[in-house]
């Protein structure tokens, strides 16, 4: 359900329960959950959905069970596992159970935005750049809110006007993204390593997969992609959407919580898409928000934030280390098959 933003809308009392900045799929996660919760939510999105982005559309096994949890029903493929290949050595790791999903991020944006309608969540045209708040509430784009949720992306601008950004440490990284009209060859996850920076590869359909690069050096898609002449040579099928790229990937937060305002998401702090955390955490990190706000305890959320992605901060921290340079690059792979025991439960922990 979609309208226009009016000077002076009403809802219920007169006071959202929760108003989120930002229809992407952590801003729905958290409207699906708060109503699931009994609450009332708003969502303020400027896009018609479903939106595209760059994404490595890899939802791990915690993200898919979180999906279905929430009652969201999506089409993609399944995944068994991770495999890792630098043109010479390869190793891979299986899940320990459930797989995971590749899902094209339309698809799991439309499917969100379904759920989110079922549940009676209202979407309003519009878009969240500043806010006004006091002891009782928020004010933002002519809605008065018990609660904001700033779900509103990597560069987040309701972030950046709370003077919540810090300076991000370490290398300044970039994603791009293409799919390709190929049935898929494999049914794991493929992480193709270089000296600049790595391809994954994540079936998405039967007939087709999606095609990532994550790299320091700021290059075209075509020119990093002659970088990994072993997928290049699997590439046979046409080229179906165009690129699309995101960055820099890390954001730095001084916290997720300023008065009623709460982030979440890329918003909420960022580190890399190395790992394919991404949409599991935004999803699960949804979760957590809603149940600090209906118990009433909105303090707790930035600690609870903290020790949920806590492995995955330290595991991506140390991967997107060994990547910054390509003599240590080079021995990601040749480590993991070394130590295939190590590589698995790494795996079997992100999942």
């Amino acid at each position: 359900m979609r309208t226009r933003l009016s000077p002076s809308p009403q809802a219920g009392d007169g006071v959202i329960d929760v108003l989120v900045a930002g229809g992407g799929p952590a801003g729905l996660a958290v409207a699906v959950h708060a109503a699931l919760a009994g609450m009332e939510a708003v969502v303020v999105e400027p896009r018609a959905s479903p939106v595209d982005k760059a994404c490595g559309e890899g939802v791990m096994p915690g993200g898919v069970a979180a999906l279905k949890a929430m009652g969201v029903e999506v089409e993609g493929h399944g995944f068994r596992g991770i495999h890792y290949l630098d043109g010479r050595r390869e190793v891979r790791a299986a899940f320990a159970a459930a797989p995971g999903l590749g899902v094209r991020r339309t698809h799991l944006h439309a499917a969100l935005a379904r759920r989110a309608a079922e549940l009676g969540v209202k979407t309003v045209t519009g878009k969240i750049t500043r806010v006004e708040q006091d002891r009782d509430g928020v004010e933002a784009a002519g809605l008065r809110a018990r609660w904001l949720v700033a779900a509103d992306g990597l560069h987040s601008p309701l972030r950046r006007s709370l003077g919540l950004d810090l300076p991000a440490r370490g290398p300044r990284r970039y994603g791009q993204r293409r799919h390709y009209r190929i049935e898929p060859w494999t049914d794991f996850v493929e992480v193709h390593w270089s000296g600049t920076g790595e391809a994954y590869v994540t079936p998405v359909a039967r007939d087709l997969i999606g095609v990532a690069i994550l790299s320091s050096v700021r290059r075209g898609y075509d020119e990093h992609l002659r970088g990994f002449p072993g997928l290049t040579r699997r590439l046979s099928g046409p080229a179906v959407t165009p690129v699309r790229g995101a960055g820099p990937l890390r954001q730095a937060v001084r916290t997720r919580r300023a008065g009623r305002v709460l982030l979440v998401g890329d918003a909420a702090g960022y580190v890399d898409a190395l790992t394919g955390e991404g949409v599991s955490l935004a999803v699960r990190s949804a979760e957590l928000l809603v149940r600090c706000l209906a118990e009433d305890r909105p303090e707790d959320y930035d600690g609870a934030w903290l020790r949920l992605s806590r492995t995955h901060r330290l595991l991506t921290g140390a991967l997107v280390q060994a990547a910054r340079r390509p003599g240590t690059a080079r021995l990601v792979v040749p480590a993991a098959r070394r130590l295939p025991g190590l590589f698995t439960r790494i795996v079997r922990i992100l999942a």
